[in-house]
């Protein structure tokens, strides 16, 4: 008999039309308990049964355990086994999403969905191992969640803004800048003349923007105490801005430690997204990521909110920007609102918008 046990996540890869297993990945680059064929066949087979029935088998769960199942362009089969205590439907089926572009992005669409030679696609498949164990890590950020570009807002963020080769330069500890630019000029002219010639001017800000990080907000944006962490999504940009530190890192941890909000600020992240708030289809899939809890309402939610022994929650879906809060348990239920609004629009302003 085999279960998952602690905080593991187990990935299976399979071919979609025989079950031929690729590979299996765990949580530290390696399986730690091998996974019997008995199992992997149990999993592959209950899910094509269902397929032969007419029945598309998504996720399932047992008392400790979490399963979910997605088929990509009708040729890769990928489950994922995982008893983190903070996993859900939603965030393991982007997991799965990430796990396959990252396959995509070094072998090629064409090469996985036409692939001829099952042997050698195992064999090219482990130059992915690396960047698909990644993945399987705890999430130490949110743009594997939302599939949003995360940004921090600087002073004067215009004047830092550069585009052709793909360049990287340290300019100041923590902080590097990316340059792309054609087949010249060169590697040592860039470094030795362009870089000091455009950036050693801005050396103190440089550093002031080096300093914004972890909180990724400038000095003049003022956010109340009872805030623990925040995440603030740019729908029509695509981009997002995320923080568990929003106090900067000087902020005393005896409310909730960082790990504590990191998880607690996702799983809610992926709870809303999943119940309340529409969001777009993956492209090519067939089934949503939400959960028909809407079913029966002519309307959607706007603001949600949830209340727990170490923290309180609270989220605000808007036309443009979406915000996610976590707050200290000690921030009165009846404030929850007016807060997450007058946060959203200081962090919308002119000077600090997103």
């Amino acid at each position: 008999m085999w279960e998952e046990t602690g905080d593991s996540v187990t990935l299976l890869c399979l071919t979609a039309s025989s079950g031929v297993p690729l590979y299996c990945r765990s949580r530290g680059g390696s399986v730690k308990q091998q996974l019997p064929f008995s199992v992997i066949g149990s999993l592959n087979g209950v899910h094509m049964f269902g397929s032969n029935l007419d029945v598309l088998l998504t996720a399932a769960c047992t008392e400790n355990t979490r399963v979910v199942w997605k088929v990509f362009h009708n040729s890769i089969t990928l489950i994922v086994l995982s008893s983190d205590e903070g996993a859900s439907d939603f965030s393991l089926g982007r997991l799965l999403e990430n796990v396959f572009s990252a396959m995509v992005l070094v072998l090629g669409l064409e090469e996985l969905v036409n692939a001829r030679n099952i042997e050698r696609l195992k064999k090219d498949l482990k130059a992915c191992y690396r960047l698909i164990d990644s993945f399987l890590e705890p999430g130490k950020c949110s743009a594997d969640l939302t599939h949003y570009v995360e940004c921090a807002v600087v002073p004067s963020r215009a004047i830092l803004q550069v585009p052709h080769r793909f360049l990287t330069f340290q300019l100041v500890p923590g902080l590097e800048v990316v340059l792309l630019c054609g087949p010249s000029p060169s590697l040592q002219y860039v470094a030795d003349e362009l870089v000091k010639q455009f950036w050693q001017p801005l050396l103190d800000l440089l550093k002031q923007t080096a300093r914004a990080s972890p909180r990724c907000l400038p000095p003049s944006t003022s956010l109340a105490p009872g805030i623990l962490g925040l995440l603030l999504i740019n729908q029509e940009q695509r981009k997002s801005l995320f923080t568990v530190q929003p106090h900067g890192t000087q902020a005393e941890e005896s409310e909730m430690p960082l790990k504590s909000r990191l998880c607690a600020l996702r799983s809610f992240y992926a709870l809303a997204i999943s119940l309340y708030f529409p969001s777009e289809k993956s492209e090519g899939s067939t089934v949503p990521l939400q959960e028909e809890f809407q079913a029966g309402f002519s309307h959607h939610p706007l603001h949600c909110y949830i209340i727990s022994a170490t923290h309180k929650a609270y989220a605000i879906h808007g036309r443009q920007h979406q915000l996610f809060l976590l707050l200290k348990p000690d921030v009165p239920t009846f404030a929850l609102r007016s807060l997450a609004t007058s946060t959203l629009q200081a962090l919308t302003a002119e000077d600090s918008a997103l």
